[in-house]
């Protein structure tokens, strides 16, 4: 029984490292697209989040399914709403 605790907390912690490793790379993404929006022109911003919506509703992202709701929330967010 200890064995198989012992087995299970080290899947436990191989888990959140790697969850740690994903919320990190996420972050990293953010900060360079939030950098790269920066520096274009609102107009180029706006062409972007066309082109992005656009090819949601192309890949045929449903509101009624709560993952593309996240998905689509969060890229509204960071291209309305850039982190500072």
């Amino acid at each position: 029984m200890k064995y198989l605790i012992a087995e299970l907390l080290d899947k436990l912690a191989e888990k959140e490292e790697a969850s740690k490793e994903l919320v990190a790379q996420i972050e990293a993404l953010e900060i360079v697209v939030t950098a790269m929006l920066r520096k274009m022109e609102l107009d180029q911003q706006k062409s972007i989040a066309a082109g992005i919506e656009s090819a949601m509703f192309s890949a045929g992202v449903d509101a009624s399914d709560e993952n593309a709701v996240l998905l689509r929330n969060y890229v509204d967010k960071l291209l309305k709403h850039p982190r500072i």
